[in-house]
């Protein structure tokens, strides 16, 4: 599909791929492998963007936004981004380390008083949990590496997942609580694991997104519009979608049980109103054109078109290894559902991080920072070879298919220089 037609899109001025070291016939093999995705089914569309050197070389759209009502995927339409929201958050709450309104090392309980006192898991029921004082606070660089000891309901996999579910956390913002009140009811609650000795993927960025309301003095949503997506000119991507921009707003499927082919699933409508509980860790919806941007920045080291929000350091920083040892996620983590595989993968402050390629045996090169979203959505960044890819559809879980790991590998197989 031709997208060049929108005017406005970041993503209209593309340039030959030769320009900058890649291979149009072998860029085209992604439209083509994804098609078949959209052409049997399991996938209702698809949207893919390569930049290299700072240029976009391949935009391709395949399928619907919306079966239903037959809406094709364009270069505007509007995704529930989900966890790609947590870079956002990470890099805004970052802002306020590098003005010294925040130090990596401080107790989050400075600002949230609520998590004074966190306990620990120490075994019994979900009914009936055993817990013992944590050793020691929970730290500002816990909740941007998600080593809080705070988890998610979704991972049924310990019975402190099962505490969060009684508690109404599971796939939503919980039982209609705002996010100063859901931190109320995480800090209640056990930890999974001392905080610092254990990765595991968790409400960790909402927390973080709260404690840049508390130290900014502003809503999330509002801090976000004027410190970050606002410079950044990311004016599609908010917490919700009204009237106007419905149209644009891609449905949400999940695998039909049986056939395997999409199903709508209801949860994409929550997106349409405002939401009591802004989520740093997951409310975001937002365009490929505004995502590009704000991966650009990153390549870049913080600026983009004149607009520094951080120091090049800084993103150097965040995007290394911050798990003790360096060790990688499988060594680190608990066995759980996350955004990325957990073999050769570190992780940073809002980012994971490739430590080894042929141990994730997927083409790639250390240093690629990444993250993803529960509708199978996805980015990731390669300062090496100065690549950008993004990948947006709307298929929950995202564990589904591999879509990731295999746009990795037609990714870097184009790359010819």
């Amino acid at each position: 599909m031709d997208l060049t037609s929108r005017r406005s899109s970041p993503l209209a001025q593309r340039v030959d791929p030769g320009e900058v070291g890649m291979d149009a016939a072998r860029l085209a093999r992604i439209d083509r492998h994804f098609a078949r995705y959209v052409d049997d089914g399991r996938l209702a569309g698809l949207l893919t963007v390569i930049t290299r050197r700072g240029k976009v070389v391949h935009v391709g759209a395949q399928g619907r936004c919306d079966v239903e009502a037959d809406l094709p995927v364009e270069v505007d339409t509007l995704w529930r981004i989900y966890s790609m929201t947590k870079p956002v958050t990470s890099v805004a709450a970052m802002m306020l380390v590098e003005q010294g309104l925040l130090e990596l090392n401080d107790p989050i309980d400075r600002w949230l008083p609520e998590f004074a006192n966190p306990r620990v898991y120490a075994g019994g029921s979900a009914l009936q949990p055993a817990t013992v004082p944590a050793a020691g606070p929970i730290r500002v660089w816990h909740l941007l590496t998600h080593t809080a000891g705070l988890t998610y309901g979704f991972h049924h996999a310990h019975p402190v997942d099962a505490i969060y579910r009684r508690h109404g956390f599971e796939f939503n913002s919980g039982p209609g609580l705002d996010l100063a009140a859901a931190c109320e009811v995480w800090a209640g609650l056990p930890l999974i694991a001392e905080p610092g000795t254990e990765w595991v993927y968790s409400v960790a960025t909402d927390v973080l997104g709260r404690l840049v309301e508390v130290v900014s003095g502003q809503p999330l949503d509002a801090y976000l519009v004027e410190h970050v997506l606002g410079p950044l000119g990311m004016t599609d991507t908010t917490f919700w979608v009204n009237d106007e921009r419905a149209g644009r707003l891609a449905a949400l499927y999940s695998p039909h049980p049986e056939t395997g082919r999409v199903a709508r699933n209801p949860l994409g409508e929550a997106k349409r109103r405002p939401p009591v509980l802004l989520s740093g860790g997951g409310g975001l919806v937002s365009t490929a054109g505004d995502y590009h941007r704000f991966t650009q920045l990153l390549l870049r080291g913080g600026e983009l078109d004149g607009v520094r929000l951080l120091g090049p350091r800084t993103v150097a920083y965040m995007t290394r290894n911050h798990l003790p040892g360096g060790v990688d996620l499988a060594t680190f983590g608990r066995p759980v559902f996350a955004e990325t595989p957990l073999i050769g993968v570190g992780f940073g402050l809002g980012f994971s991080v490739t430590l080894d390629p042929a141990a994730t045996k997927v083409v790639g090169n250390v240093g690629e920072f990444a993250w993803g979203g529960a509708a199978s959505t996805a980015f990731w960044v390669d300062p090496k070879e100065e690549l950008t890819a993004m990948v947006f559809t709307q298929l929950m879980p995202s564990s589904t298919h591999p879509i990731r790991s295999q746009l990795r590998t037609l990714v870097h197989q184009a790359l010819v220089d």
